[in-house]
């Protein structure tokens, strides 16, 4: 009868615990050195290789041949006029634009998101990535425009959480999405990699 008894209880702590949280696929680690190796390059050996990896994931999937439903292309679903463009002003590290080769596609993304990196201010580097990312999917002119309206409110235009996120002049679906896309990466996706790939977040104390 005791035995019983454990076997229950045991059964009852089981289905309490919480779901399997999220882990990158096993397709992702076939490019997980190439991309440590294209981040170190481009960043530094501070490089967040997790954040690029966790955007890649949220991009294609690790899928380096898909296509986009507006035409967005390959791993890092650049459009074909920002791959011309990307190129065009990374001549010697990217040469002519490839967005379906895998090795392109991630130099790319990590040139593009050192090129937004640079022209956003923000509190830390937390912040600073959300802006970035955010920019990356819906254009640097947006995050300043945004970051404009903050001010104007009279909230920080360095603070992308809480305060920059809040305010946009674009479409409620464009800032959902735009949003959404900025948390996928840093809140879910980007841990997850950490745990796996190891490195650090930018936004560790979420």
């Amino acid at each position: 009868m005791i035995r019983l008894i454990v076997i229950a209880a045991l059964a009852s702590l089981v289905g309490c615990q919480p779901a399997v949280a999220w882990q990158p696929p096993a397709n992702a680690e076939r490019y997980q050195r190439e991309l440590t190796r294209i981040v170190q390059q481009t960043w530094g050996l501070d490089g967040s290789v997790a954040v690029h990896a966790a955007q890649i994931q949220q991009e294609s999937a690790w899928r380096p041949e898909v296509d986009s439903p507006v035409g967005a292309q390959g791993l890092a679903q650049f459009m074909p006029s920002t791959s011309a463009w990307i190129a065009d002003i990374y001549p010697d590290s990217l040469g002519p634009a490839a967005p379906y080769s895998p090795g392109w596609a991630m130099r790319a993304m990590a040139r593009y998101d050192r090129w937004i990196w640079q022209r956003v201010d923000a509190a830390n580097s937390c912040e600073r990535w959300a802006m970035t990312l955010s920019g990356y999917n819906g254009g640097l002119g947006w995050v300043w425009r945004d970051q404009k309206l903050a001010r104007a409110a009279g909230d920080n235009p360095g603070i992308w959480f809480g305060s920059v996120a809040n305010y946009t002049a674009r479409a409620g679906w464009a800032k959902e999405e735009n949003r959404d896309y900025v948390d996928r990466i840093l809140l879910r996706y980007t841990p997850a990699y950490v745990s796996a790939w190891g490195g650090r977040s930018p936004c560790y104390r979420f």
